[in-house]
Parts: structure tokens; C-alpha cells; sequence
């Protein structure tokens, strides 16, 4: 297991800001994480896990102990006639992960093509998008317990999914780091076609969509949201969705409505169901209708001129205008709606970030 020391961060995440790592270990295997974990330990090294830096913002001082990246590689598929079982690396790219599954005609994750990042992080945050999230299609997950460097199989429930969350990210947030996934999936499902995006590009079809055709689709309008990575697009460098959704009671939510039909009587306010009768509301829309239109910048971080909830690196940003850009968007959809966004990335090397 070799060492490295002051390795750049920034180009190793999506959203390219972020000082270096003091100690830096790429783990291709499981026996590499744990000596990667007991090397931290032994030295009393803060230790942070990266996958994909699909979902992180890095301070500009770096990280003054042990980054391990996880780089676990290895897909094996086995199954039935209703059901293949995937079962994948931690350091596996996610978007070729899930071209594999569409091209075995399984459904359940083709609304998640295109998303950038590796195979680890999606239980962590339960990765979702257009009406899909992978709690609905994990099975397992194989973790290393830090604490102990026990090898633990846990099943979907052991994970407490929920929306944009899990143990992982929530209650036992640093406890575990993960190994592999295995993924159950439906041989010859149909598609999944509930979000207003997809509905629209299918809408003059004759015939029902295929899975491929479905990934294609969303594989377009990722593209028109610039939430594909592509050179040369200086509003793709993001950490994706930069907040989620806000969640509130049914209450809250007709307060919200309240001051909606007040502020821009000609927009009306989306909201969706929620779990227990709560509400889901679109943050993007919050951030419009607080006034922080596409394109809004703070030198060169902005919000992307294609979606309103990424935040961008125009070119040459510093974690400190990424964070200020951050603030000012909770600030103006705090004041307006009185609703507090929560951000999606996690944040490395912040003390109050």
C-alpha cells in the first residue's frame, strides 16, 4: 500500500476547487482499505473517503490527514428469469455501471444515467433522479466497519434509506466505508416515465419507450442542463444538484403557497407527495422566484446558466467563492420563503462551512 503526500485534491472532484491532501491512498481492494484505515489510525490521521468527487466541495487549505480514494474494481452478475443481481466495486464508474444494465435489459436504474461519480457513493446518499433512487434496487451493501476493520454485509433495510440519505450520510455518518453494492434488477421491466422532463420528450412517441431509448433521453437532458461533464462547458465543472429538495408538512407547505401567490401570482408553486403526508417542494424553483436567476455569479462561481440548483467553477474558483455563493442562495430563499435549503455535497476540510 503505497503512500503519497500533498496530492492536488481539486482535480480529482467534478467541481475542481480544494487544497491538497496531506497523505493520499488510491485502495484497490478491500485488504488495501483496511491497511489505508490502520495506517490513519496508528498515526491518529483525520481520514476522509473519496469516490467519484462527484459530490464534494474541498476546502482551499486541503485535508491534513489521510484521503483514501476507493478504486475497488469488479462487476459479476448472476439471477433468475425475473431478476439479475449485479454485484459492484465500490470504485466502479457509476454511469458505465448502469449502460451495463440497460444493455442486459434490466430495469430500475436507467433515470440514473449520467450521473457522475462511482458505484460507493450511491447508497450513501441514496442516488436518485427522475423518479428513480437506488434504495428501490439495492439489495446489499458490503462495508468496512473503521472502528473494528470488520467486513459487514448489510441489507437494505440495515441501510435506512430515505430521500437523498442514509446511515451512511446520517446517524452512522464516518463509521462505515464501502466496499460493494449489489443491485437486484427486473429482467425486461418496463422504463420508468413519471418526471414532466421525460414525459415531454416522450410525449409525440407512438410506441412506449425502450430502456435504452429512456437512458438516451435522460442522457439529452442532462446534457441541455449542462449536469454532463464536457469539455470546454465551463457551466458543467458543478457538484450536481448543489440542495435538495426541501421536505416540509403540509402546513408549511400552504404558507409557502401563500407568499408564492403573493410574490409572482404567474408562477404557480410545484409540490409534489412526500413520505407521512409531507410535501416536496423544487428548490430550483425557490432559488428563481427568490430572484437568483441561471447565470447569477460571484466572480467565477456561479449558478449554472442550465439549472438553477449547480453551482459552477467557471474557471479558476476558490472554495471560499464557492461557499460565499452557497450562503448568498440560503440567505435569499430564506428571507423570501423562510425555508432553509439543505446542501447535497459533502463538505472536506470545513470546520463551519
Amino acid at each position: 500500500m503505497k503512500i503519497l503526500e500533498n496530492i492536488a485534491l481539486a482535480p480529482l472532484t467534478t467541481l475542481q476547487v480544494g487544497g491538497p491532501a496531506r497523505y493520499f491512498a488510491d485502495a484497490a481492494s478491500a485488504r488495501e482499505v483496511q491497511e489505508a484505515v490502520n495506517y490513519a489510525a496508528d498515526r491518529k490521521l483525520p481520514l476522509f473517503v473519496l469516490g467519484g468527487g462527484s459530490n464534494v466541495v474541498v476546502a482551499d487549505g486541503g485535508w491534513p490527514g489521510l484521503v483514501v480514494k476507493i478504486s475497488i474494481p469488479g462487476i459479476a452478475v448472476l439471477g433468475d428469469a425475473a431478476h439479475l443481481i449485479f454485484r459492484a466495486g465500490a470504485g466502479e464508474d457509476w454511469d458505465r455501471f448502469v449502460a451495463l444494465t440497460v444493455s442486459r435489459n434490466c430495469a430500475g436504474l436507467e433515470c440514473l444515467s449520467g450521473i457522475p461519480g462511482t458505484i460507493g457513493g450511491t447508497p450513501v446518499q441514496n442516488v436518485g433522479a427522475y423518479g428513480e433512487e437506488v434504495a428501490e434496487t439495492i439489495s446489499s451493501v458490503r462495508v468496512l466497519e473503521i472502528a473494528t476493520g470488520a467486513i459487514v454485509e448489510m441489507t437494505n433495510a440495515d441501510c435506512g434509506f430515505s430521500y437523498r440519505s442514509s446511515i451512511f450520510n446520517n446517524t452512522q455518518q464516518g463509521r462505515y466505508i464501502v466496499l460493494q453494492v449489489t443491485y437486484k434488477l427486473s429482467r425486461d421491466g418496463n422504463p420508468r416515465i413519471e418526471y414532466a422532463d421525460l414525459k415531454k420528450h416522450f410525449a409525440n412517441a407512438s410506441t412506449p419507450p425502450t430502456l435504452q431509448q429512456t437512458r438516451d433521453a435522460v442522457l439529452a437532458i442532462r446534457h441541455s442542463k449542462a449536469m454532463l461533464i464536457v469539455e470546454g462547458d465551463e457551466d458543467c465543472r458543478s457538484a450536481g444538484s448543489f440542495f435538495k429538495n426541501p421536505i416540509v408538512s403540509q402546513a408549511e407547505a400552504e404558507r409557502i403557497e401563500a407568499a408564492a401567490q403573493r410574490r409572482a401570482p404567474d408562477k404557480k408553486l410545484p409540490r409534489y407527495p412526500s413520505d407521512n403526508g409531507q410535501v416536496k417542494l423544487p428548490a430550483a424553483w425557490l432559488v428563481e422566484q427568490a430572484g437568483l436567476h441561471k447565470g447569477h455569479a460571484r466572480g467565477p462561481a456561479a449558478i449554472s446558466r442550465k439549472h438553477s440548483l449547480a453551482i459552477v467553477n467557471r474557471g479558476g474558483a476558490k472554495a471560499t467563492d464557492i461557499i460565499a455563493l452557497k450562503d448568498e442562495i440560503q440567505q435569499r430563499v430564506l428571507d423570501v420563503w423562510g425555508v432553509t435549503l439543505t446542501p447535497e455535497p459533502v463538505f472536506v476540510g470545513f470546520d463551519h462551512p
